[in-house]
């Protein structure tokens, strides 16, 4: 299984894909359009082989490549699910607040702070 993250801008998409244990396996900044979605398709593809085909119908398994991207509609959208992808609208705010609540703060801690004795 692939997971594709989709930072979308007016202009282009920052793409990241990561493999079910988390490891990065590419990253991008595509253009948007058919030359950013083509490239995105040929970064997916080299992660993928034969065993990620549905044997049936040779097209590409339901679920193996997993988007989450920050809307719902507009041409690369169409693309991601005509491709066979499951995609994700993520809302940007709650993107955000979930990265707040599980990013350390950069704050001095106590445990760098000099010891007392009683």
């Amino acid at each position: 299984m692939l997971f594709v993250g989709d930072d979308w801008a007016e202009d282009h998409h920052d793409v990241e894909i990561v493999d079910g244990t988390g490891k990065r396996l590419g990253r991008a900044r595509l253009p948007e359009g058919m030359a950013g979605m083509s490239r995105l398709h040929e970064m997916i593809a080299e992660h993928l082989d034969d065993s990620d085909l549905d044997p049936q119908t040779g097209l590409l398994a339901e679920g193996v490549v997993v988007v989450g991207i920050e809307t719902d509609r507009g041409p690369w959208v169409a693309a991601l699910l005509a491709a066979g992808y499951r995609v994700f609208a993520l809302n940007p705010m709650s993107v955000a607040r979930y990265r707040e609540r599980h990013s350390t703060s950069g704050a001095k801690s106590d445990v760098d702070l000099p010891r007392t004795t009683a």
